[in-house]
């Protein structure tokens, strides 16, 4: 088949009808099978091989990034910025920790960050819960290699869970629709 050189549609009439062929402009942005095509995702992750050897390292700076937006809690209080502080850090946390493959972390992370960001009265975010919460991302971290972590950071996780989610409708008593929206199960299956 040729390639028509004019890139206007084509007009076939007929006695009772007409047809119509648009220009295939899409040839000229796909490639035929045998050629060799750059792949996007396989370059990414073949980059995310290249950095693995890092992670740990980023993982550690990020474990120290949430202390010291702790012991800044704990020195000051809670205010707007040591707030958004702590949760910046746990919240980067959550959603790193897969990638740099610390995926049990992600759960510890989660649960702190419902704390601290479903909490109606900052300064009633209890201390102890926080400190809980930072103890464990540091320790899972940093016993990762361990070969029964994965049973203790999950029995962790769940417990972190619990007392959160039990303080956070006891706060939250005096907003039942809002109470809904943060129990409702996730829409993606599996989180």
């Amino acid at each position: 088949m040729t390639r028509r050189k004019d890139d206007s549609p084509s007009v076939a009439t007929y006695a009772d009808h007409e047809v119509i062929t648009p220009p295939h402009e899409l040839r000229r942005v796909v490639a035929p099978a045998g050629d060799v095509i750059d792949d996007p995702v396989a370059r990414a992750e073949a980059a995310l091989a290249e950095l693995s050897s890092e992670f740990g390292t980023w993982m550690n700076s990020e474990c120290e990034r949430l202390e010291t937006a702790r012991q800044e809690v704990r020195r000051a209080g809670f205010t707007q910025q040591s707030h958004d502080a702590l949760f910046r850090a746990v919240h980067d946390i959550k959603g790193e920790a897969g990638t740099f493959g610390f995926p049990a972390v992600a759960g510890i992370a989660d649960s702190l960050c419902r704390l601290v960001e479903h909490t109606p009265e900052m300064q009633r975010i209890p201390l102890a819960l926080v400190d809980q919460h930072v103890d464990a991302v540091r320790a899972v971290v940093r016993e990762y290699a361990r070969p029964d972590l994965l049973d203790a950071a999950a029995a962790l996780t769940k417990r972190l869970r619990e007392v959160t989610d039990e303080f956070l409708r006891q706060e939250n008593s005096f907003r039942p629709d809002y109470l809904e929206s943060i129990f409702a199960p996730p829409l993606a299956p599996g989180l």
